[in-house]
């Protein structure tokens, strides 16, 4: 019904800077709230940063003003700008979407992204 394609990621020094961007295509009636989550090995997946249609932002202490989060209704995008990158976000990240099917029928479903690896190392 829904897929999501991130692209973007990659390999960058510290303190370097990536921009991820992830589109949603299918059969869909509305997008709610969008995000990114990472998970890196031997860890849990965190969630990094959430959007909603209205554009209310979420971010993991972790980020917190060094990434942005961003989207177009009217293109069903989202984007995530990193900025001053550490090791420490070196994981696969994943685009996440919460989103309705169907107009008139009142549930909705989480779609994920296929995941795009970023590596911060020297």
């Amino acid at each position: 019904q829904v897929q999501l394609v991130e692209s973007g990621g990659g390999l960058v020094q510290p303190g370097g800077s990536l921009r991820l961007s992830c589109a949603a295509s299918g059969t869909l009636f509305s997008i709610n709230a969008m995000g990114w989550y990472r998970q890196a090995p031997g860890k849990e997946r965190e969630l990094v940063a959430a959007i909603t249609r209205g554009g209310s932002t979420n971010y993991v202490d972790s980020v917190q003003g060094r990434f942005t989060i961003s989207r177009d209704n009217a293109k069903n995008t989202v984007s995530l700008q990193m900025n001053s990158l550490k090791p420490g976000d070196t994981a696969v990240y994943y685009c996440n979407a919460n989103v309705q099917v169907q107009p008139w029928v009142w549930s909705s479903s989480d779609y994920w992204g296929q995941g795009t690896q970023v590596t911060v190392s020297p």
